[in-house]
């Protein structure tokens, strides 16, 4: 319990210190909100009259501290460009972006760990050396020019793929699928090359590890010391590895959804930083931060599970 309670300290901690972070960088950035929502034509009166408004006329520690109280009960502010609730446009663009990362993230796991198992165990063998250089390629792939050759070489070939726009899964589960799936494979193909390598090396750091020996002279099958030992044994050091490529889909999903034309929380935060959109960056930025810093959170938790010598140190 102790441990849990420090993570979730660790957690409120990293999030006020971001918070700050974003907040005061915003600050200091170029670019007046109220002119840019008013027009270069308002005159000072009406530029002061809004100002005041917004509460922006008050002192920097007044504004943050609004601020972060309206991000702990919700409330995000309005967006200077739509005129609407911050939290209101983030509800609206979230299922997208959600379903996007949920794919990718699935698609990652059913094929690189499978394929690390499979590789470790014929460590030097053809299929080892045929894998491994395949995953380096996938690597050094930008996202941005797999997701045009998967236009051009998918999208265009099979009516099921959709290249552009996106359908709710409310309305055609196969229509979403299908505008889905081609993003979700454009971030995916790299994430899976590193997955895989970093699979295949702690399962081989484990079988040269005494206690595999120890169990094979027993004449246990090597099926069952893989699947029971030596893959348990290894999920640390992948569970680190699935954190930090959960952060690089987030982060990915802002390039991908615009080469598709995925409307979803990346585009939109492109649109609000062209338009000087402060509010709603900011919020962005705060729901980008919120879910890296929780699947961290929870992979922490996930280590005590898994190895109850982390609890206890």
């Amino acid at each position: 319990m102790a441990y849990i309670i420090r993570r979730i300290i660790l957690f409120v901690v990293t999030m006020a210190i971001v918070s700050f972070i974003t907040f005061a960088v915003f600050q200091i950035l170029p670019g007046d909100p109220i002119r840019t929502m008013l027009g270069t034509e308002a005159d000072e009166v009406q530029v002061e009259t809004l100002r005041k408004e917004l509460g922006l006329d008050q002192p920097l520690y007044v504004q943050y501290f609004e601020w972060a109280k309206g991000l702990v009960t919700g409330d995000l502010g309005e967006s200077i460009r739509f005129s609407m609730p911050v939290k209101e446009l983030l509800m609206d663009r979230l299922p997208v972006t959600i379903s996007l990362a949920a794919i990718t993230l699935l698609i990652v796991i059913i094929v690189a760990i499978p394929l690390g198992i499979f590789v470790a165990k014929r460590q030097n063998k053809m299929s080892d050396v045929v894998f491994s250089s395949i995953t380096q390629v996938g690597m050094a792939i930008p996202s941005f020019w797999l997701g045009m050759l998967l236009i051009l070489y998918l999208g265009m070939n099979f009516s099921f793929f959709s290249i552009s726009g996106y359908v709710p899964w409310t309305e055609s589960i196969t229509g979403a699928l299908g505008a889905i799936l081609l993003p979700a494979l454009t971030i995916a193909i790299p994430q899976i090359a590193v997955k895989f390598r970093y699979v295949r090396n702690a399962i081989l750091e484990q079988l040269r590890l005494d206690y595999v020996r120890t169990i094979r002279s027993k004449g246990i099958t090597e099926k069952f010391v893989m699947y029971k030992h030596v893959l348990r044994n290894s999920m640390i050091p992948i569970l680190t590895i699935f954190g930090l490529i959960t952060a690089e889909v987030v982060a990915g999903t802002i390039i991908v959804e615009q080469v598709f034309a995925l409307p979803g929380i990346g585009q939109l935060l492109i649109t609000s930083i062209g338009y000087r959109d402060f509010p709603l960056v900011q919020g962005i930025v705060m729901y980008i931060t919120f879910v890296v810093v929780f699947i961290n959170f929870f992979v922490d938790i996930l280590y005590s599970v898994l190895d109850p010598r982390i609890r206890l140190n």
